[in-house]
């Protein structure tokens, strides 16, 4: 007979805290039938460019109107774009609770508050009205390469591929891969690797000065300064376990 205890027994599960990438629609109106138009607009040119993503619905914009929203047709929208709408934030409390009652969760309203402890969850916003530059390679292709400057507000995503820029990335610009992100120039806007959860990726720059870095959803921001050897200098990022290291090529 066995001497073991019941609470000896192996657990049939763990439970863990996760860090996942996910896309936040900035919703600046509640008016579902200009989001359908711009929707479709802006992912004319490339209607398979999500791929199930989950999505995070900020309200933010809305929250001092208290505008009403119709979260079930909102939720038929985006699935319509192969995402999928799995919580929202910021919104008022009968904004709130009309997204709960259409089954999203709450997420936190103020991440900023909470991105000294890591891992986090990264946000990659994306609003209605912001411009934003997607390219995608085409099969077989291992980088996309792009050779113009990119302004604040401008994005690329070099989806299943790297990412090689040969021109300065401004501040508030993003550059998106779910491989290595290359930035022959300075890079002063946000750089995410990985962004599929792949942890070999890295970043690097001739001239590493940015407003974010992140590989894998772990991240690291401005608010923690770079050091001097490599601040404004050639530098790589990598992942050790859950922290980002910078340091010089």
């Amino acid at each position: 007979m066995s001497m073991d205890s019941p609470g000896a027994a192996r657990a049939s599960f763990e439970l863990k805290s996760a860090s996942l990438p996910v896309v936040a629609v900035l919703l600046k109106t509640a008016d579902l039938a200009q989001v359908a138009a711009e929707l479709a607009a802006r992912l004319a040119a490339d209607p398979g460019f999500f791929d199930h993503d989950p999505v995070l619905i900020d309200l933010t914009a809305l929250r001092e109107s208290d505008a009403a929203v119709d979260f079930a047709a909102l939720g038929t929208l985006l699935r319509q774009h192969r995402t999928q709408p799995v919580a929202v934030r910021g919104g008022s409390p009968a904004q709130m609770a009309a997204a709960h009652a259409a089954g999203l969760v709450a997420a936190p309203d103020a991440p900023a508050a909470r991105e000294r402890s890591a891992p986090q969850t990264l946000v990659r916003e994306v609003e209605v009205v912001r411009e934003v530059v997607r390219e995608v390679p085409g099969p077989g292709a291992a980088a996309v390469v792009i050779d113009k400057p990119l302004r604040s507000g401008q994005q690329v995503y070099a989806r299943g591929a790297d990412l090689v820029v040969l021109s300065v990335v401004s501040f508030g610009a993003e550059v998106i891969a779910d491989g290595n992100v290359h930035v022959y120039a300075p890079l002063r806007g946000r750089a995410i690797a990985g962004a599929r959860g792949n942890t070999e990726a890295r970043i690097f720059s001739t001239c590493m000065e940015p407003q974010l870095v992140s590989i894998a959803g772990i991240y690291r921001t401005t608010e923690t300064a770079l050091p001097a050897q490599v601040l404004g200098k050639p530098a790589q990022v990598r992942l050790a376990g859950e922290k980002l290291l910078v340091e010089p090529l």
